[in-house]
């Protein structure tokens, strides 16, 4: 597999040769790049510098995280290491410690033979386009310069957890009264990573009962870590047989969220942020808050988008990536945002992907309700997705795929600001096509009013790519 560099970090496996996968010598190679270019950006020149180090419990995550901390105090950069942390628990401690940076370790859903390296600026949130592509630029530049030995940087050792869930916990729209009152009993799947630390502390914290699935932190992942339903089967049967009222899944570094239904039926993850969500506009509606906006990305459900409408507010869309979801959050000023991968990012809190924030929401919201889940998710728009991919790394291919379905589709409503995206307004259907920031292929989204509908979009899309790759 070869590496994977993009504006957001660098991501590839572990172990093989340099070039085709994640090794130290790209480890320390873009750590000092980072540094170089945080540097150049928080001047001026001799300030000392603070940059904050955590991880998921990936096999190779402290391996990686020797190489980062060493390279990052050579380059005279002070380091507050997290340990195991969720990525939101990363972020947040950025700025909880006032740092000018930090850097996630982690391969999020991917699984457990990858690892990554996820950059953040001092407000804790991920680097812009421009300053992630200085970085790369820096390190195949080739030209390092590392301090003296007096002006190298200092090792603090901080776990962050409780300072983040005491965060949660004092958000406004959080009613913890309310969760305790209901009594909730919930199952928690924690892959056997960083959410089997944090998790379980937040929801004894919101007077929980808290059933514990793969909750200890060796990164020996118990099945795929992405939160798909196909992954949840265990969890599934768990919830029913424990007569919980809800099962809870995270991946790896706990910013993703994805639930289960009491019946063991999957909410479906692209409903997590549609959830949350509905319960922060009903509370902005009663509150009187205005003007009410929302956004998610190109490949996320429509839903979003009629919730926000059926409560007087605007949805917006944005290019697929946390950074910029959170970019057009900041333009718009969004009460709330997020990705369709069970991605909740509310600003009240911080402008990053946060699991903890999701479950409490979505928790005080059925407190609120008073409904089963399953009562509850047929309440709201029902869509279906299909999520399909096509590999194929020839990037000069992969641009005339995309060309080919915008002049297939000229006469429908076509959004071309991340890859093609076809919307078919009339019978509420879309399907979406582009190249992946972390792997090397074309995903191929689509959504209607029924999975058959999806999968029958999809299909047809997918048959003319394959006529475009045989006619090449």
């Amino acid at each position: 597999m070869a590496l994977i560099k993009s504006i957001s970090g660098i991501r590839g496996t572990i172990g093989g040769p340099t070039g085709d996968n994640l090794t130290p010598v790209d480890i320390v190679k873009f750590t000092y790049a980072y540094c170089k270019c945080l540097k150049e950006r928080k001047a001026p020149f001799g300030e000392r510098y603070k940059v904050v180090v955590g991880r998921d419990a990936r096999i190779s995550g402290e391996m990686v995280e020797q190489l980062v901390v060493g390279t990052l105090i050579s380059c005279g950069v002070d380091v507050v290491r997290c340990g195991f942390a969720s990525t939101p628990t990363t972020e947040l401690a950025v700025t909880f410690s006032e740092a000018d940076g930090g850097i996630i370790i982690t391969a999020s859903h991917n699984p457990r033979q990858w690892n990554a390296l996820k950059l953040l600026n001092e407000k804790g949130e991920f680097l812009t386009a421009v300053q992630g592509q200085a970085i790369l630029d820096c390190a195949e530049s080739g030209d390092f310069d590392f301090a003296p030995v007096d002006e190298i940087g200092c090792i603090e050792d901080h776990d962050f957890t409780d300072e983040h869930i005491d965060a949660v916990l004092a958000l406004e729209a959080v009613d913890v009264p309310a969760i305790k009152a209901a009594g909730f009993k919930v199952v928690l799947d924690a892959i056997n990573s960083v959410g089997g630390i944090i998790m379980p502390r937040l929801l004894k914290r919101l007077g929980v009962k808290c059933i514990t699935l793969n909750g200890n932190p060796t990164g020996d992942f118990a099945h795929n870590p992405e939160p798909l339903p196909a992954n949840l089967t265990d969890l599934s049967a768990t919830v029913v047989r424990e007569k919980a009222d809800l099962g809870v899944s995270v991946d790896p570094d706990v910013d993703r969220l994805a639930f289960i239904c009491e019946n063991g039926e999957p909410f479906v993850e692209e409903y997590t942020l549609v959830s949350v969500a509905d319960y922060l506009l009903d509370e902005a509606v009663r509150k009187g808050v205005k003007p009410l906006s929302t956004v998610s990305n190109l490949s996320s459900s429509r839903a979003l988008r009629d919730v926000t409408e059926a409560h007087g507010g605007t949805y917006y869309a944005s290019a697929v990536g946390e950074v910029n979801v959170t970019t057009k959050m900041h333009e718009v000023g969004a009460l709330i945002g997020g990705e369709g991968n069970g991605g909740v990012i509310y600003p009240a809190s911080h402008c990053g992907r946060d699991a903890m924030v999701g479950v409490a929401l979505f928790l005080s919201n059925l407190a609120h309700k008073k409904m089963t889940v399953s009562a509850y998710k047929a309440t709201l728009p029902q869509y279906f997705i299909a999520k399909n991919r096509i590999d194929l790394s020839d990037k000069a291919l992969i641009d005339r795929i995309l060309e080919a379905m915008k002049e297939h589709y000229k006469d429908e409503k076509v959004n071309t600001i991340d890859g093609v995206k076809i919307d078919f307004e009339a019978t509420r259907r879309w399907v979406h096509l582009r190249r992946s920031n972390t792997e090397p292929i074309i995903r191929i989204y689509s959504e209607a009013p029924t999975q058959e509908q999806a999968e029958s979009l999809a299909r047809e899309v997918v048959s003319l790519a394959n006529e475009v790759i045989a006619n090449v």
